[in-house]
């Protein structure tokens, strides 16, 4: 398993629109997002990432065992400042 960590820049961390871009980017990528040491969760389905209740500034956890490109495209995601793009 190919596991990355960061920090969500996001100003009102993954809620709405930048857990609908995070999951839009995740689709067909076989990518999970847990926050802390939680349990994983599907990264592409928007409704399990807001349930996280991931904030700004929370360490979250992108694992798959697929590719590893896009574990760091995912991650480089998480680590702008979603509400400003």
């Amino acid at each position: 398993m190919n596991e990355r960590t960061v920090v969500v820049a996001s100003a009102s961390g993954l809620h709405a629109r930048p857990a609908k871009i995070f999951a839009t980017a995740a689709a067909g990528t076989g990518v999970k997002i847990a926050r802390g040491s939680g349990t994983p969760v599907d990264a592409s389905s928007i409704l399990r990432v807001m349930a996280l209740g991931i904030a700004h500034g929370d360490t979250v956890t992108l694992s798959t065992d697929g590719d590893e490109s896009a574990l760091d495209s995912l991650a480089a995601l998480l680590a702008t400042d979603l509400d400003a793009a």
